[in-house]
């Protein structure tokens, strides 16, 4: 089983892979759409899944990785640029994290969105006094295959990074730390270190993602990359797919990404529309997320 699983997502990586040269650009957007919010998405649940902590930071990575991407374009190679990114947004959540894991529920939740927002309006000042603009202008952009093939290679380790976590040691500290924090701390776990852990690998792909989709933009600003509505849309597929599990927000951001790209254009409210009829339907009806459907066992059977 474990060896067709390991050929099926060879075969499905392989297919992805060719898309730049087969599809026209309208499909490699809508692709890389998709790829942008499984990475985003996978990252979120591998910490928030498993501890149960409602982050809304990931809008302060995304665009901490954008920006550092915007910085140093052209200097270092690619590889290096987006490397360099997902690093800074890693740094940034090992310091937020510190200051803020002590907390949980609404307040996290309350002062990783404040915390967010602080990281925009700091950058917007420092790029207001220094360079005397709010933005940057990206003239140095790598080909969109390059762009692609870097997003296809993130998400594929944001996925493989998940199923480790998942089976290793680390992961079973992070499930203890979401079912009983206090027990998780008497049977010999150091819960501030691997909570600090595990939220900054979650921002490390979260970066990753911005500093590869920053050439998208000819022109990014802090309003465009530190978007709220990125971070709460990533909070949302994950929900509504199944945060505890790694198919549910990939599939939920494959549907939602396609939706998005339907109804903007036709309904320019009809997306936000599903998504909050979706998510209120999955609180009422499916609290485990759209993964619990295929992860139901059938109730006859063995006593």
């Amino acid at each position: 089983m474990n060896s067709r699983n390991l050929i099926a997502g060879a075969t499905v990586l392989l297919a992805a892979g060719a898309l730049p040269w087969v599809a026209s650009e309208f499909l490699q957007s809508l692709a890389l759409a998709c790829l942008m919010y499984i990475a985003l998405a996978t990252s979120w649940s591998m910490f928030c899944g498993a501890t149960r902590y409602l982050s809304l930071a990931t809008s302060a990575f995304f665009g901490v990785g954008a920006y550092t991407s915007a910085v140093l374009l052209g200097v270092p190679p690619w590889p290096l640029v987006v490397a360099s990114g997902a690093l800074v947004a890693a740094v940034i959540a090992v310091v937020m994290g510190a200051a803020v894991l002590h907390l949980r529920g609404t307040y996290f939740a309350v002062l990783t969105f404040g915390m967010t927002e602080l990281i925009r309006h700091a950058i917007t000042y420092v790029e207001k006094q220094v360079s005397g603009t709010v933005g940057r202008v990206l003239t140095v952009v790598p080909e969109g295959a390059t762009v692609y093939l870097t997003l296809l290679l993130i998400a594929a380790l944001s996925i493989g990074a998940a199923l480790w976590v998942k089976k290793s040691r680390f992961g079973l500290a992070l499930a203890g730390i979401g079912a009983d924090e206090q027990r998780a701390q008497t049977l010999g776990v150091d819960t501030r270190r691997v909570k600090i852990a595990g939220f900054a690998l979650s921002a490390l792909f979260a970066g990753a993602v911005g500093a590869a989709m920053a050439v998208r933009w000819t022109y990014i600003e802090p309003s465009a990359v530190f978007n709220p509505f990125i971070g709460f849309q990533t909070v949302l597929i994950a929900l509504i797919g199944g945060a505890a599990s790694i198919g549910g927000p990939i599939a939920a951001a494959i549907v939602f990404s396609l939706l998005a790209e339907t109804l903007r254009l036709q309904l320019p409210y009809g997306y936000m529309l599903v998504l909050g009829l979706l998510l209120v339907l999955c609180v009422m009806y499916l609290p485990n997320g759209l993964a619990s459907l295929w992860q139901r066992k059938p109730q006859g059977g063995q006593a």
